[in-house]
Order: C-alpha cells, then structure tokens, then sequence
C-alpha cells in the first residue's frame, strides 16, 4: 500500500457511521487472532494456567487489598 492510497483510507475511515467503525473494529480483531503469533500465545496462555500457573479468587484479592 502506497503512502498516498493509505491516507486516502485513514480519511475515508473518518466518515464512517458508528455502526461501519464496529464492523470494521471486530474484522481487525478477527483478523489479528488468525495471525500464527496470536494462536501461540494464546496456546501458550493456556497451557500455563492447565499448569496451574492460575491466580486464586482469595490471592487476586489478597494482591489487590495490598497493592
């Protein structure tokens, strides 16, 4: 994507509804979770907590309460 075409597209953007901005918002996510990156670290992350690298509802809290 050339410098040019991309400005065009980030003014475009601007002027689209609330509705079109969602859509494109939720296409953008999907996008980036069919990236390979994503799926192994989030293979990773749920390996860990199977691991049982979790925190406890009592230890969040405790980690809260005492900052």
């Amino acid at each position: 994507m050339t410098a040019i075409s991309f400005l065009e597209l980030k003014q475009s953007l601007t002027r689209v509804s609330e509705t079109e901005r969602r859509e494109l918002s939720a296409f953008l996510i999907r996008r980036g979770q069919e990236r390979p990156a994503w799926k192994k670290e989030t293979a990773r992350r749920l390996a860990a907590m199977a691991a049982g690298q979790q925190v406890s509802v009592a230890a969040l809290r405790s980690r809260l309460n005492h900052g």
